[in-house]
Protein backbone atom coordinates (compact mmCIF):
# COMPACT_ATOMS: atom_id res chain seq x y z
CA UNK A 1 0.00 0.00 0.00
CA UNK A 2 3.14 2.43 1.08
CA UNK A 3 4.77 2.06 -2.75
CA UNK A 4 1.32 2.68 -4.32
CA UNK A 5 0.32 5.89 -2.34
CA UNK A 6 3.20 7.50 -4.50
CA UNK A 7 1.97 6.53 -7.79
CA UNK A 8 -2.01 6.98 -7.28
CA UNK A 9 -4.02 10.21 -5.43
CA UNK A 10 -4.85 9.30 -1.72
CA UNK A 11 -6.68 11.28 1.02
CA UNK A 12 -6.39 10.36 4.56
CA UNK A 13 -9.25 11.48 7.29
CA UNK A 14 -7.26 11.86 10.71
CA UNK A 15 -9.65 12.55 13.57
CA UNK A 16 -8.02 13.03 17.15
CA UNK A 17 -11.00 13.47 19.63
CA UNK A 18 -9.07 15.16 22.05
CA UNK A 19 -8.95 18.19 23.20
CA UNK A 20 -12.71 17.25 24.55
CA UNK A 21 -14.43 16.68 27.72
CA UNK A 22 -13.59 14.52 29.75
CA UNK A 23 -10.48 15.86 30.65
CA UNK A 24 -8.45 13.14 31.28
CA UNK A 25 -4.78 13.77 30.24
CA UNK A 26 -2.30 10.64 30.60
CA UNK A 27 1.70 11.64 31.88
CA UNK A 28 3.40 13.49 31.11
CA UNK A 29 0.90 15.79 29.73
CA UNK A 30 -1.09 15.93 32.88
CA UNK A 31 1.32 17.93 34.59
CA UNK A 32 3.05 20.13 31.47
CA UNK A 33 0.85 23.01 32.64
CA UNK A 34 -0.23 24.74 35.28
CA UNK A 35 -2.79 27.81 37.06
CA UNK A 36 -0.30 30.32 36.47
CA UNK A 37 0.03 29.99 32.28
CA UNK A 38 -4.28 30.48 32.24
CA UNK A 39 -5.08 33.52 30.48
CA UNK A 40 -7.94 35.26 31.86
CA UNK A 41 -11.33 34.36 30.66
CA UNK A 42 -13.22 36.38 27.60
CA UNK A 43 -16.36 37.67 29.75
CA UNK A 44 -17.41 41.19 31.13
CA UNK A 45 -20.29 41.30 34.28
CA UNK A 46 -22.18 43.55 32.01
CA UNK A 47 -23.19 39.70 29.77
CA UNK A 48 -25.35 38.75 32.37
CA UNK A 49 -27.06 41.58 32.94
CA UNK A 50 -30.27 41.37 30.95
CA UNK A 51 -28.43 39.04 28.26
CA UNK A 52 -29.84 37.93 25.08
CA UNK A 53 -32.59 35.42 25.91
CA UNK A 54 -31.08 32.70 24.27
CA UNK A 55 -27.44 33.83 25.74
CA UNK A 56 -28.79 33.84 29.15
CA UNK A 57 -30.64 30.19 28.85
CA UNK A 58 -27.12 28.97 27.76
CA UNK A 59 -25.16 30.38 30.44
CA UNK A 60 -27.61 28.79 32.95
CA UNK A 61 -27.19 25.01 31.98
CA UNK A 62 -24.42 23.54 34.21
CA UNK A 63 -21.81 22.88 31.98
CA UNK A 64 -22.35 26.90 31.71
CA UNK A 65 -22.09 27.29 35.53
CA UNK A 66 -19.75 25.07 36.48
CA UNK A 67 -16.42 27.41 35.11
CA UNK A 68 -17.65 30.36 37.16
CA UNK A 69 -16.90 28.71 40.24
CA UNK A 70 -13.47 29.35 42.24
CA UNK A 71 -10.65 27.59 40.41
CA UNK A 72 -12.70 25.25 37.70
CA UNK A 73 -10.79 27.18 34.73
CA UNK A 74 -7.70 26.91 36.57
CA UNK A 75 -7.83 23.21 36.65
CA UNK A 76 -9.49 22.04 33.48
CA UNK A 77 -7.25 24.47 30.79
CA UNK A 78 -4.08 22.97 31.75
CA UNK A 79 -5.24 19.67 31.48
CA UNK A 80 -7.08 21.14 28.15
CA UNK A 81 -3.51 22.51 27.02
CA UNK A 82 -1.96 18.92 27.73
CA UNK A 83 -4.34 17.52 25.39
CA UNK A 84 -3.37 20.03 22.57
CA UNK A 85 0.51 19.36 23.15
CA UNK A 86 -0.30 15.73 22.83
CA UNK A 87 -2.09 16.20 19.76
CA UNK A 88 1.16 18.41 18.38
CA UNK A 89 3.43 15.47 19.34
CA UNK A 90 0.51 12.95 17.36
CA UNK A 91 1.51 15.63 14.28
CA UNK A 92 4.76 15.39 14.61
CA UNK A 93 4.90 11.42 14.86
CA UNK A 94 2.36 11.67 11.40
CA UNK A 95 4.73 14.63 9.65
CA UNK A 96 7.63 11.93 10.26
CA UNK A 97 6.43 8.64 8.66
CA UNK A 98 5.66 10.80 5.59
CA UNK A 99 9.11 12.34 5.30
CA UNK A 100 10.38 8.77 5.55
CA UNK A 101 8.31 7.91 3.07
CA UNK A 102 9.29 10.53 0.60
CA UNK A 103 5.51 11.76 0.80
CA UNK A 104 5.63 15.31 1.96
CA UNK A 105 6.54 16.62 -1.42
CA UNK A 106 3.33 15.45 -2.97
CA UNK A 107 0.97 15.44 0.05
CA UNK A 108 -1.49 18.34 0.37
CA UNK A 109 -2.18 18.69 4.31
CA UNK A 110 -4.69 20.67 6.20
CA UNK A 111 -4.89 21.06 10.04
CA UNK A 112 -8.54 22.11 11.33
CA UNK A 113 -11.23 21.69 13.67
CA UNK A 114 -15.06 20.98 13.97
CA UNK A 115 -15.17 24.00 16.62
CA UNK A 116 -13.77 25.56 19.60
CA UNK A 117 -14.96 25.66 23.33
CA UNK A 118 -15.78 28.42 25.30
CA UNK A 119 -14.36 27.22 28.47
CA UNK A 120 -15.79 30.00 30.78
CA UNK A 121 -15.70 32.72 27.99
CA UNK A 122 -19.12 34.85 28.11
CA UNK A 123 -19.76 32.82 30.91
CA UNK A 124 -20.14 29.99 28.53
CA UNK A 125 -19.51 26.48 28.39
CA UNK A 126 -19.51 23.75 25.52
CA UNK A 127 -19.67 25.40 22.09
CA UNK A 128 -23.40 26.15 21.14
CA UNK A 129 -23.28 29.91 19.93
CA UNK A 130 -21.38 32.07 17.30
CA UNK A 131 -18.83 33.69 19.80
CA UNK A 132 -15.21 33.33 18.23
CA UNK A 133 -14.26 31.22 21.29
CA UNK A 134 -16.63 28.65 19.51
CA UNK A 135 -17.14 29.43 15.54
CA UNK A 136 -13.84 30.37 14.60
CA UNK A 137 -11.79 27.20 14.31
CA UNK A 138 -7.87 27.00 13.27
CA UNK A 139 -6.90 26.24 9.25
CA UNK A 140 -3.84 25.75 8.27
CA UNK A 141 -2.75 24.47 4.60
CA UNK A 142 0.51 23.60 3.65
CA UNK A 143 0.45 22.94 -0.34
CA UNK A 144 3.78 21.45 -1.30
CA UNK A 145 2.90 22.48 -5.10
CA UNK A 146 5.77 25.16 -6.19
CA UNK A 147 2.69 27.40 -6.97
CA UNK A 148 2.02 27.95 -3.76
CA UNK A 149 5.32 29.16 -2.57
CA UNK A 150 5.01 33.13 -3.20
CA UNK A 151 2.27 32.31 0.15
CA UNK A 152 4.04 30.05 2.29
CA UNK A 153 4.16 30.96 5.85
CA UNK A 154 1.80 34.24 5.51
CA UNK A 155 -2.22 34.71 6.98
CA UNK A 156 -4.30 34.72 4.90
CA UNK A 157 -7.69 36.75 5.95
CA UNK A 158 -10.04 35.69 3.53
CA UNK A 159 -13.14 34.72 4.71
CA UNK A 160 -13.21 31.07 4.44
CA UNK A 161 -15.60 28.03 5.48
CA UNK A 162 -15.03 24.81 6.46
CA UNK A 163 -17.16 23.33 3.63
CA UNK A 164 -14.27 25.07 1.33
CA UNK A 165 -12.05 22.25 2.05
CA UNK A 166 -13.81 19.40 -0.04
CA UNK A 167 -14.06 21.54 -3.58
CA UNK A 168 -9.91 22.28 -2.25
CA UNK A 169 -9.36 18.57 -2.32
CA UNK A 170 -10.69 17.87 -5.92
CA UNK A 171 -9.50 20.96 -6.96
CA UNK A 172 -5.91 20.05 -5.64
CA UNK A 173 -6.16 16.66 -7.57
CA UNK A 174 -6.80 18.33 -10.69
CA UNK A 175 -10.88 17.42 -10.73
CA UNK A 176 -13.67 20.15 -10.90
CA UNK A 177 -15.89 20.53 -8.04
CA UNK A 178 -19.30 19.47 -8.32
CA UNK A 179 -21.06 23.54 -8.13
CA UNK A 180 -24.17 21.60 -7.90
CA UNK A 181 -23.44 19.57 -4.83
CA UNK A 182 -20.76 21.20 -3.08
CA UNK A 183 -21.84 24.54 -1.56
CA UNK A 184 -18.09 25.65 -0.77
CA UNK A 185 -15.08 27.16 -3.21
CA UNK A 186 -11.86 25.83 -3.71
CA UNK A 187 -9.16 27.68 -1.57
CA UNK A 188 -6.21 26.90 -4.69
CA UNK A 189 -6.21 30.47 -5.59
CA UNK A 190 -6.31 31.78 -2.04
CA UNK A 191 -2.86 29.50 -1.96
CA UNK A 192 -1.52 30.53 -5.18
CA UNK A 193 -1.75 33.78 -3.93
CA UNK A 194 -4.86 35.25 -6.00
CA UNK A 195 -8.03 36.76 -4.51
CA UNK A 196 -10.67 36.04 -7.00
CA UNK A 197 -12.71 39.56 -7.70
CA UNK A 198 -15.56 37.45 -6.30
CA UNK A 199 -14.30 35.95 -3.43
CA UNK A 200 -17.68 35.65 -0.64
CA UNK A 201 -18.01 39.16 0.99
CA UNK A 202 -19.61 37.11 4.25
CA UNK A 203 -19.48 33.55 5.92
CA UNK A 204 -22.35 31.79 7.71
CA UNK A 205 -23.04 29.37 10.35
CA UNK A 206 -26.33 27.66 11.72
CA UNK A 207 -27.36 26.03 14.59
CA UNK A 208 -30.29 23.95 15.78
CA UNK A 209 -30.92 23.93 19.53
CA UNK A 210 -33.87 21.98 19.32
CA UNK A 211 -32.07 18.60 21.40
CA UNK A 212 -31.04 21.28 24.51
CA UNK A 213 -32.67 21.68 27.80
CA UNK A 214 -32.86 25.80 26.42
CA UNK A 215 -35.59 24.68 24.50
CA UNK A 216 -37.50 23.95 27.26
CA UNK A 217 -36.55 26.67 29.17
CA UNK A 218 -37.46 29.09 26.55
CA UNK A 219 -40.45 27.18 25.98
CA UNK A 220 -39.60 27.06 22.52
CA UNK A 221 -41.46 25.19 19.33
CA UNK A 222 -39.01 22.68 18.02
CA UNK A 223 -39.19 24.30 14.11
CA UNK A 224 -38.25 27.86 16.21
CA UNK A 225 -34.62 26.43 17.72
CA UNK A 226 -33.10 27.85 14.72
CA UNK A 227 -30.24 30.29 14.95
CA UNK A 228 -28.54 31.70 11.80
CA UNK A 229 -25.44 33.63 11.93
CA UNK A 230 -23.82 36.26 8.93
CA UNK A 231 -19.98 37.52 9.94
CA UNK A 232 -18.78 40.11 7.13
CA UNK A 233 -14.93 40.68 8.88
CA UNK A 234 -16.24 43.17 11.07
CA UNK A 235 -20.15 42.35 11.88
CA UNK A 236 -21.32 39.05 13.22
CA UNK A 237 -24.96 38.68 13.05
CA UNK A 238 -27.22 36.12 14.37
CA UNK A 239 -30.92 35.64 13.63
CA UNK A 240 -32.56 33.96 16.35
CA UNK A 241 -35.97 32.43 15.34
CA UNK A 242 -38.88 34.20 17.74
CA UNK A 243 -36.63 36.79 19.15
CA UNK A 244 -34.47 39.43 18.33
CA UNK A 245 -31.32 39.29 16.62
CA UNK A 246 -27.28 39.55 18.14
CA UNK A 247 -25.49 41.98 16.33
CA UNK A 248 -21.15 42.34 17.32
CA UNK A 249 -18.83 44.63 16.07
CA UNK A 250 -15.65 42.69 15.94
CA UNK A 251 -13.68 46.31 15.23
CA UNK A 252 -14.74 48.33 18.05
CA UNK A 253 -15.18 45.22 20.03
CA UNK A 254 -13.34 42.34 19.55
CA UNK A 255 -13.96 40.37 22.81
CA UNK A 256 -17.84 40.39 21.80
CA UNK A 257 -18.90 41.83 24.83
CA UNK A 258 -21.36 44.39 24.13
CA UNK A 259 -24.38 42.85 22.36
CA UNK A 260 -25.77 45.58 20.11
CA UNK A 261 -28.70 44.08 18.48
CA UNK A 262 -31.47 46.60 19.88
CA UNK A 263 -29.26 49.64 18.96
CA UNK A 264 -31.26 51.74 16.42
CA UNK A 265 -27.98 53.15 15.16
CA UNK A 266 -27.23 49.73 13.88
CA UNK A 267 -30.43 49.67 11.94
CA UNK A 268 -29.08 50.09 8.66
CA UNK A 269 -25.99 47.18 9.18
CA UNK A 270 -28.27 45.02 10.51
CA UNK A 271 -30.45 45.82 7.23
CA UNK A 272 -27.25 45.26 5.06
CA UNK A 273 -26.48 41.42 6.13
CA UNK A 274 -30.18 40.55 6.33
CA UNK A 275 -30.30 41.05 3.05
CA UNK A 276 -27.05 42.79 0.87
CA UNK A 277 -29.88 43.21 -2.28
CA UNK A 278 -32.22 45.71 -0.76
CA UNK A 279 -29.43 47.45 1.27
Amino acid sequence: AEAKAKDQPWCLHLSYIKPHWPYIVPAPYHAMYGAEQVLPAVRDEAERQNPHPILGAFQEERYSTVFNRDGARETVIPAYMGLIKQIDDQMGALMGFLEARGLLDTTMIVFTSDHGDYLGDHWMGEKDLFHDASAKIPLIVIDPSAGADATRGTVCDALVEAIDLAPTFIDYFGGKPPDHILEGRSLMPLLRGERPTDWRKAVFSEYDYCMQDVRLKLNQPIEQCRLFMVYDGRWKYIHASGFRPMLYDLLEDPGELIDRGEDSSCADVMARLIDPRGA
